[in-house]
């Protein structure tokens, strides 16, 4: 009798999934559909609640900056575990989600591409979310006006970047194909649960960051890299995060 070891291995790796994403990504997006609710049950208008990205953890300046790089750091361990499970199955991790430093033009060339053309758009949806009413008010940073801020807002940037694009386009797409499922499923799966962790921004937020999901998992699965979505992902974020620190606030009022 024979044994079919790969229809054996879909189960574990099934599973494997499902642990990977709710240590990471996966379970970030129960807290942010949880946070949603409670917004939209707190007996005012969404628009005119806050979602605060980057706040600070204490008011003593240096236990601060302790939280949040341990913050940082152990928000990238679901990645090590990813990359750890790949490399265990001989899938080559650094190859397969092509996380080198072999294309560096490719990589800062498409990436700085895809920041803007998903940037720019992006900015617009912000606005008409919020005319609209269905996104909260959005708060990049929130830190404390010390030396380290900008540093840790550029860490948080990359850490933002790392863990999404390694998790959710590089791992999940690897896996799923695996899996032998089709490419309109896999992109799916990605793009719902990007915009699903950043529901408690609102629902302009779910779906500004859903298209940016099929946007960066076509990439992903036509040129094999990961890195020009982690350098697309950092830009994008910095630029948020440091702009909100450093531009006057009366200048982003038409938002």
């Amino acid at each position: 009798m024979t044994v079919d070891r790969e229809a054996d291995s879909r189960p574990v790796v099934a599973g494997e999934i499902v642990i990977v994403l709710l240590l990471s990504l996966g379970q970030s997006a129960v807290y942010a559909v949880v946070s949603l609710i409670a917004k939209l049950t707190a007996g005012k208008p969404l628009s005119q609640q806050a979602a605060v990205l980057n706040q600070s953890q204490s008011p003593r300046p240096y236990l601060d900056l302790t939280y949040q790089l341990l913050g940082i750091f152990f928000a990238l361990i679901p990645v090590a575990l990813a990359l750890y499970l790949l490399a265990r199955d001989r899938l080559q991790p650094r190859r397969t989600l092509g996380l080198t430093a072999q294309r560096p033009g490719f990589d800062l060339g498409w990436g700085t591409l895809l920041a803007a053309c998903i940037g720019i758009p992006g900015l617009l949806l912000v606005y008409v979310a919020r005319l609209l009413g269905i996104s909260a008010d959005i708060v990049p940073a929130a830190l404390q006006p010390v030396w380290w801020a900008i540093p840790v807002l550029i860490l948080s940037a990359i850490e933002n970047a790392v863990l999404e694009e390694v998790i959710v386009v590089g791992y999940l797409i690897t896996r799923l194909r695996g899996l032998g499922r089709s490419p309109a499923v896999i992109v799916a799966c990605s793009a719902v649960l990007r915009g699903s962790y950043h529901l408690y921004q609102g629902f302009g937020a779910f779906v500004g960051n859903a298209v940016m999901g099929v946007v960066f998992a076509l990439f992903f699965m036509k040129t094999k890299r990961v890195m020009p979505l982690i350098v697309a992902h950092t830009i994008l974020d910095t630029a948020a995060f440091v702009g909100y620190t450093l531009v006057p606030h009366s200048w982003l009022s038409w938002l």
